[in-house]
């Protein structure tokens, strides 16, 4: 492994990042988790723009954003960031015309983050985090991005467990049907593929959840119209990204309690 000098070098922002990770060993870890999960959203940036699926394309280009933010490479995230407003502006002829420069800043970011580990490549790691036969009170992370997910239950370790859905379509079928999982907090992410979070909101408003489940949303700071709209729901907090250790645990204790505060 190199010193955080050769990140530097390559101009990464390691002191915002440490700052949000707060040690060096959590930040190489979410590296790790990052190189785990790119290729597929490569894979699927790819599909949403050959099939001209722009709002989907959106979502993974916001997925490399946040993750390009966390790791401190703002250049890669100021890209993303262009590509995903475009994906919401139905603005094909900019995905087309840009979509190979995002995909070679991603590359770049990725032999970066590759050669500072020391390693070649990393394997997905496939531990199953719903395990139907353990009995426990959790925290549901709905978020399609595993080093958000990861982070936030790196986070919670040793006050709240944690469980993991990719989509909003995982958070129904783990709420109906892992019923030894008491789910004493939702935090869910408002872009997501498959089922975004605002199904789920309105999933909850309609079979009257909210109560149940106490849910604070996971939001990006330039998503000012989507936080407006979420908080016509019955939700508690927001966890805006980037987010660090203690805005994690302050947004849980705030969830869990929610509804025992209020009377």
């Amino acid at each position: 492994m190199l010193s955080i000098d050769f990140l530097k070098q390559n101009n990464v922002d390691v002191d915002t990042a440490l700052g949000l990770f707060g040690d060096i060993n959590v930040y190489n870890e979410t590296c790790q988790d990052f190189l785990s999960g790119i290729d597929e959203k490569l894979e699927n940036l790819k599909k949403y723009k050959q099939e001209n699926e722009m709002a989907d394309y959106a979502i993974y280009a916001h997925s490399i954003k946040s993750d390009a933010r966390y790791l401190g490479f703002n250049e890669v995230a100021k890209i993303a960031l262009d590509h995903e407003m475009a994906g919401k502006g139905n603005d094909e002829k900019f995905v087309l015309r840009e979509y190979d420069n995002l995909v070679a800043a991603t590359h770049k970011m990725i032999s970066i983050i590759r050669q500072y580990l020391g390693i070649e490549e990393v394997s997905v790691n496939k531990e199953q985090t719903q395990n139907a036969h353990e009995t426990k009170n959790v925290i549901l992370i709905a978020d399609d991005s595993t080093l958000v997910t990861n982070f936030a239950i790196k986070s919670l370790e040793g006050k709240y467990d944690a469980i993991v859905a990719n989509n909003g379509k995982e958070v129904i079928d783990i709420i109906n049907n892992y019923p030894n999982y008491n789910i004493i907090a939702l935090f869910l992410d408002l872009n997501m593929p498959v089922m975004g979070g605002f199904e789920v909101l309105d999933y909850f408003k309609e079979n009257n959840l909210f109560e149940k489940i106490p849910v604070s949303i996971i939001t990006g700071e330039d998503s000012k119209d989507m936080i407006n709209r979420a908080f016509t729901y019955n939700i508690c907090d927001m966890l805006v990204k980037p987010f660090n250790n203690k805005d994690v645990i302050k947004v849980a204790d705030k969830t869990v309690n929610f509804y025992k505060n209020r009377g």
